[in-house]
């Protein structure tokens, strides 16, 4: 199929941008890599009458650390900051977790916030993003806010972005001494969105945290605290409390095994990694 018919923006500036998402309203939308906006625009799942490409806006498309926060602008490719030289040590969940998003040719065009906004419950960065507590820039023509990761992700492929607004960024807090960090999933083949995925976060104070996605409508969080010794009985409850579903790839008593399985490993190397 092809798309219906549309208006094509390409802005060169954040000011032609916003004021075109201003006047497109809520039949605007932002592309940027479309690796995931195409396939729905040649399905008619998406019926945009304005597309705003942003991919010419010099300002989106740096990576900039910050003090303790590395942003990243909204025209950043995926593959650019898989080739960042500080992503290990900067953000080693990241740096482990970008691998498995899509495959190379996809990477080379999908950007790190256009996989935020699209806010798909099995995808990577933003499992990564809301398990790191990074927040999400929005910006219309009058107005810039900032919002948590676990406010900004509502539901299945539903956000707090509003209409004639933007993400221009997304901020994640950089590794922490002392701290470790692990990243696990499990796909029918790589490349393919997780069945289900896990970051694990171990603190110097002993305590740790497990996210999952790929079961519930978002990724969900586990906080364990240091002298936790019923891990096995809480990573139960937390795998029965994600309320998973049949679908074509799983079924739901395979994703809580692998929700146990899987973030028992992940918060063990987490663990021992730390430095």
């Amino acid at each position: 199929m092809k798309p219906a018919p549309f208006d094509y923006v390409a802005a060169t500036d954040l000011s032609e941008a916003l004021d075109a998402l201003q006047e497109g309203g809520s039949d605007a939308r932002v592309i940027a890599g479309g690796q995931s906006l195409v396939p729905m625009l040649n399905m008619r799942l998406a019926r945009p009458t304005t597309l705003v490409d942003i991919t010419r806006i010099p300002e989106l498309s740096g990576i900039e650390a910050k003090g303790d926060q590395i942003i990243i602008g909204a025209a950043v490719r995926q593959a650019t900051l898989e080739s960042w030289p500080d992503l290990a040590d900067r953000l080693p969940l990241v740096r482990a977790a970008i691998p498995w998003v899509g495959h190379t040719q996809l990477r080379n065009r999908g950007t790190v916030c256009g996989s935020v906004a699209h806010a798909d419950p099995s995808a990577e960065l933003p499992l990564c993003l809301l398990a790191l507590g990074g927040t999400v820039t929005l910006r219309r023509r009058r107005k810039t806010r900032t919002v948590a990761a676990r406010d900004f992700f509502q539901g299945m492929m539903s956000t707090d972005l509003t209409p004639g607004e933007m993400i221009t960024s997304v901020s994640i807090p950089a590794r922490k001494q002392g701290t470790g960090y692990a990243f696990r999933e499990v796909a029918r083949r790589h490349g393919d969105f997780a069945i289900v995925a896990c970051a694990a976060i171990a603190r110097p104070d002993g305590s740790s945290a497990l996210t999952v996605g790929g079961v519930a409508d978002t990724p969900q969080t586990l906080d364990l605290p240091a002298d936790t010794t019923d891990r096995d009985d809480r990573l139960n409850e937390f795998a029965w409390h994600l309320q998973a579903r049949d679908d074509l790839h799983a079924t739901a008593r395979y994703r809580r095994d692998l929700v146990r399985r899987l973030g028992r490993t992940t918060l063990k190397e987490a663990l021992s990694c730390r430095d």
